[in-house]
C-alpha cells in the first residue's frame, strides 16, 4: 500500500512530484490559482485537484472524509506576517492567517505525519517567538517537531535556495532533516545541451537538438522523447545592445555608465557562471534586469526549460499556460529533488514504525 498525501497550496506540484517519485500517492491537492492549477491537473493525472482559494472551502466538507486515512499533509502556506520588520511576529498576525488554514486541515484530517516548507525567516524572525509558537500550536495537537533550514543545493539541486522545513509526527518522536547529500551540480550539468537559442527563437514543442551531456541530464532527459517549454524571451534591441557587450563570467560592471539601469536587483544584468550553482530561481527570470538570470554566453535570458532544469524538474514535466504562468509555476516550485530527500525520511520512519508493530 502507497502511503497517502494530500498536498495544500499546491502549486504545479514540485512537493508532489518528490514524494510520488518516493512511492507515494498524492490523492488531493488545493491551489489556488486557475492555469498553475491546469498544469498541476496535466503532470498528476491521479490525483484529485480542488481548485479555489482554501479560505472559501468549506474545509470539513472538502477535507473531513480523509480524516484518518492520510499519511502526510504536505504543503507551504504563505506567511507574510514576518517578513516586515519591527513589529512583533506572531501567527495571530493576520497576514499569516493562511497558516492557519493549513494547521485547520491538518487538525481535521490528523495524518501521522506533516511537512510544511517556508522562508528561513519563519524560524529565525522575532528571535524564534514565531517558531516557538508553531511549536506549542502542534504540540497542543500531539505532534512533535524537527524543523531546520535546508539548502536545495545540497540535495543535488544546482542552485543556491534556501527553505525552512518543519517535519512533523503524531504520537511519536519526528524523523530528522535529511543529510546533504554532498553532491554538486553545477549551471553547466543543468542547461549545457540547451545551449543554442537566440532571442526569440525557440517553439513549445521542439525536438533535442545534442545528446544529454552531464549524468544530471541524462537523469532529467530519461522518459522524454520531445523538448518543451524551450523558447527564449524576445529582447528589446536595447537589451540586446547592452548583453552583447557583456562577456561571459561578467555582469553590468563592464557596462558604459549610459546603459547602467536602476534596477534594485542584485545580479542586474550579469551573466551566470556556467561551473557554479544558480542563483535562487524566481518568477521573473526572463529579463536579464531581474537577477542572474542571463545566459552563460548568449545574448538571452534562461527560458522556462532551463530554468526547470535548475530547480530539477524532469523534461517529461509540462509547463503549460501563458508564459507569465509557466515563470510562476517554475519560479514558486519546491524543486523536486529536495522534496523528494524529504520524502525519504518520512518513508524509512514509516517503514521502521511497520517493522516495530
Amino acid at each position: 500500500m502507497r502511503p497517502k498525501v494530500i498536498d495544500l497550496f499546491a502549486g504545479v506540484g514540485g512537493l508532489s512530484l518528490g514524494f510520488e517519485n518516493c512511492g507515494f500517492d498524492v490523492v488531493l491537492a488545493n491551489e489556488y490559482d486557475e492555469s498553475i492549477a491546469t498544469a498541476y491537473e496535466a503532470n498528476h493525472r491521479d490525483t484529485r485537484m480542488i481548485v479555489g482559494d482554501i479560505t472559501s472551502l468549506d474545509l470539513e466538507k472538502t477535507f473531513g472524509a480523509y480524516a484518518g486515512k492520510i499519511d502526510v499533509v504536505i504543503g507551504g502556506p504563505p506567511c507574510q506576517g514576518f517578513s516586515q520588520k519591527g513589529q512583533r511576529k506572531t501567527i495571530h498576525d493576520e497576514r499569516n492567517f493562511l497558516f492557519k488554514y493549513y494547521v485547520k486541515v491538518v487538525e481535521l484530517v490528523k495524518p501521522k505525519y506533516f511537512v510544511m516548507e517556508n522562508v528561513p525567516n519563519l524560524l529565525t524572525a522575532e528571535g524564534g517567538y514565531f517558531r516557538k509558537e508553531i511549536e506549542e500550536l502542534f504540540n497542543s495537537m500531539g505532534y512533535q517537531l524537527k524543523m531546520g533550514v535546508l539548502n536545495a543545493s545540497d540535495y543535488g539541486v544546482p542552485q543556491n535556495r534556501r527553505r525552512a522545513v518543519i517535519i512533523g509526527k503524531r504520537g511519536g518522536e519526528a524523523p530528522d532533516l535529511p543529510k546533504p547529500r554532498n553532491i554538486t551540480v553545477t549551471i553547466w550539468d543543468a542547461i549545457s545541451d540547451l545551449a543554442y537559442l537566440s532571442s526569440g527563437e525557440g517553439a513549445e514543442e521542439q525536438e533535442y537538438r545534442n545528446e544529454p551531456q552531464s549524468e544530471y541530464q541524462k537523469m532529467l532527459r530519461d522518459g522524454s522523447a520531445i523538448l518543451r517549454n524551450h523558447v527564449a524571451t524576445k529582447h528589446s534591441d536595447l537589451a540586446l545592445e547592452r548583453l552583447a557587450m557583456i562577456p561571459p563570467n561578467a555582469g553590468k560592471e563592464v557596462l558604459p555608465e549610459e546603459h547602467l539601469t536602476k534596477s534594485i536587483y542584485s545580479g542586474t544584468w550579469t551573466r551566470m557562471r556556467k561551473d557554479e550553482i544558480s542563483v535562487t530561481i524566481t518568477t521573473r527570470f526572463d529579463t536579464p534586469s531581474s537577477g542572474k538570470f542571463t545566459h552563460p554566453f548568449l545574448d538571452r535570458a534562461i527560458t522556462v526549460r532551463e530554468a526547470a532544469r535548475i530547480q530539477s524538474f524532469p523534461d517529461s514535466f509540462r509547463f503549460v499556460g501563458n508564459k507569465g504562468s509557466q515563470m510562476k509555476q517554475v519560479g514558486n516550485a519546491v524543486p523536486p529533488l529536495l522534496a523528494g530527500a524529504i520524502a525519504e525520511v518520512i518513508l524509512n520512519d514509516l517503514e521502521e514504525d511497520a517493522n516495530d508493530e
